[in-house]
């Protein structure tokens, strides 16, 4: 059913008319133009369109516009701040953790969720809240590496 759903988006309120069962992916990528997010199972089992709703990272494929009313979302286009790249964004491409790049937001974003509740997690934890997330290169030991270096203050 369209129905008109408030949200803030990146640190700005949104307001679309939608069909509140649309997925926010959908919504991010084909009415909004931020293809960041990316679809690859649709199933929430790979991680490739990873958000962050409410400091949380959320599986965007899962979620309907209904879902999100009233939160906060942070897409990959809205991490970086006045120009520059987060530290992750930055620690990414120092370590070479994003071959082909396609599950670059996604990892990013859930790597910025974990460390907004753990800001200095041990390699074991990195890995094990990354588990979820799929890099079919087989970029992820550059990819804990580069989450390491930001949870030491390495990156700034």
């Amino acid at each position: 059913m369209e129905t008109t759903i408030q949200f803030t988006l990146n640190g700005k309120p949104m307001q679309l008319q939608v069909d509140d069962n649309r997925t926010l992916l959908w919504v991010l990528r084909v009415e909004l133009g931020l293809t960041g997010a990316k679809y690859g199972c649709g199933e929430g089992l790979c991680g490739a369109c990873t958000v962050m709703v409410d400091r949380e990272a959320e599986r965007s494929c899962l979620l309907n516009m209904r879902d999100v009313a009233g939160k906060e979302v942070l897409t990959i286009e809205g991490l970086a701040q006045n120009g520059k790249l987060h530290p992750l964004q930055q620690a990414f491409m120092e370590h070479d953790a994003l071959q082909c790049g396609y599950c670059t937001p996604g990892m990013i974003l859930n790597a910025h969720a974990l460390l907004l509740k753990n800001p200095r997690p041990a390699a074991a934890e990195i890995i094990r809240g990354m588990e979820d997330n799929l890099c079919r290169c087989g970029a992820h030991p550059r990819i804990v590496q580069a989450i390491e270096s930001v949870a030491k203050g390495e990156v700034k």
